[in-house]
């Protein structure tokens, strides 16, 4: 039988957990607060990682790897910094173990005791400008346009498969400047290498903007995200790149000397995605029935299901898929023939919708004598039966079409959950029914911390595009002037 999902107006938060679990993303782990990321949920993460690694390489930046240790007094450097990270920080203080003198085990070793204790990589900002000093001396060398893919460690108290948990996989970039000019492009750049990759392979449709003052990376002048709306109306970060001015150069003395051989502080970017994306994935476009995969991330496109009675029907039904494989791998797609002997086409029909795999493709005695095939399609469950001639050609439109109609599904979603709110009483009644609200703000982080504190919502984004803001009005909470709306929703 299928592994059944909880439905999703049952028990949203449930049906987002069975779903991780059931289609063999990944699982709780022995370490309190961390996952195991399971193949198939790897695949997808794999698929991702090679196509931004692809987009950064083609906007200039190259890849290098920097320690997971990092010395605490390096994060005492930026006053912001430390202060936004100081709670979630795991330390190591000894460097060994000894057997237990008083019986079975293990104990840390007193004798042992670190110098300087070392913290487990948060975010590397600091590790990496402390390199940089050495690496910059003159405007020839500049910039530097550097990423890693690497794990990182926030010691979360509350965690979630994917969404937020202690130790999670990510990417961050890092690039050194000559002039504030150059690092406030290079910031805007990669946010919208990131809306591109969100609207583009994702299907998420995203709204580009600036963070608040408030809600700014720790030791930022100023922070671009992508926000994305979830199906159940919450929003989600999925990515962010922040101008971070000159704060870590001075922090760690990083200093070149320009065309006119005088001494200049460097400018500063960073900007990251995580695992969290896996989360937005499934949240935006999964159904009752499971994942929904974009054709463009999912690790198998097409998958097979011969259906037979007798060992010669299977024999000959296998070979023509064969070959039919061959073609359609020949035209650039993955595909998987389903030839396990154990278990029903049925239930291998419900798995496969589980995991989300894009188009299925089911063949019996009659297809075969008649040429045919049946063409199931996840996102809409449509089935239909086709020629196997030019089935690479019928497939590889199909795929493009699932692709846009996924997006166009999410997008719609999204418009149809954006509405405009005038007044605060308006504002308490609306903001529980999930959404992206577009109000009027005085621009001041205590209105803010006071909306926050009495509905949970934040400002997500001050918008850049998809939808327009810019218009006078009075803030919902002070009635104070305002030049534009934000845009206001509870997230994850």
């Amino acid at each position: 039988m299928a592994k059944e999902v909880t439905k999703r107006e049952d028990n949203y938060s449930q049906w987002y957990d069975d779903l991780v679990v059931k289609a063999d993303l990944a699982e709780r782990s022995a370490v309190r607060g961390c996952m195991v990321i399971k193949p198939y949920g790897y695949a997808i993460w794999e698929k991702m990682h090679e196509v931004l690694d692809r987009m950064f390489k083609d906007t200039g930046h190259v890849n290098a790897y920097f320690p997971l240790f990092i010395p605490k007094s390096f994060l005492s450097r930026e006053a912001e910094h430390v202060e936004g990270f100081a709670k979630e920080c795991a330390v190591v203080t000894h460097h060994r173990l000894m057997a237990n003198p008083d019986g079975p085990g293990v104990v840390v070793d007193p004798s042992a005791k670190l110098e300087e204790e070392l913290v487990v990589r948060p975010t590397s900002e600091t590790i990496i400008w402390n390199t940089y000093k050495n690496w910059i001396t003159s405007w020839r060398d500049l910039p530097i346009l550097c990423n890693q893919w690497a794990n990182v460690v926030r010691w979360e108290m509350r965690t979630r498969l994917f969404l937020r948990t202690a130790e999670f996989l990510w990417q961050e970039g890092h690039t050194a400047h000559a002039t504030q000019q150059e690092a406030i492009e290079e910031t805007e750049k990669m946010v919208n290498v990131y809306a591109d990759f969100a609207r583009n392979y994702l299907a998420l449709p995203v709204i580009v903007g600036h963070k608040s003052p408030n809600e700014r990376f720790a030791g930022a002048l100023d922070t671009l995200c992508i926000e994305a709306m979830m199906q159940d109306g919450k929003a989600l970060q999925a990515g962010t790149s922040h101008f971070l001015g000159q704060n870590f150069a001075k922090a760690f003395d990083v200093q070149y000397t320009n065309k006119e051989g005088k001494q200049e502080y460097v400018w500063a970017t960073s900007w990251g995605v995580s695992t969290r994306l896996m989360g937005a994935l499934i949240m935006a476009h999964g159904d009752d029935n499971g994942l929904v995969l974009p054709p463009k991330l999912a690790p198998i496109q097409v998958v097979m299901v011969p259906i037979y009675k007798s060992e010669e029907e299977h024999s000959a039904i296998l070979a023509k898929m064969e070959e039919l494989k061959a073609e359609l791998c020949a035209h650039g797609h993955t595909v998987k023939i389903d030839d396990r002997d154990t278990l029903r086409p049925g239930f291998k029909f419900a798995e496969w919708e589980l995991k989300g795999v894009p188009v299925r493709i089911a063949m019996g005695p009659r297809d075969l004598a008649g040429g045919t095939v049946e063409l199931a399609r996840r996102d809409t469950l449509e089935k239909v039966s086709v020629p196997q001639d030019g089935l690479g050609s019928r497939i590889e439109e199909l795929l493009d079409d699932i692709q846009n109609n996924i997006y166009k599904k999410a997008l719609a979603f999204r418009d149809s959950k954006i509405r405009k709110v005038d007044s605060w009483e308006e504002f308490k009644n609306e903001v529980g029914k999930g959404g992206f609200l577009l109000c009027h703000w005085d621009g001041t982080k205590e209105t803010e911390e006071k909306i926050k504190e009495e509905t949970k919502a934040t400002i997500r984004c001050i918008p850049m595009d998809s939808v327009v803001c810019e218009e006078e009005g009075k803030c919902i909470y002070t009635g104070k002037p305002s030049h534009r709306r934000v845009v206001f929703a509870i997230s994850y």
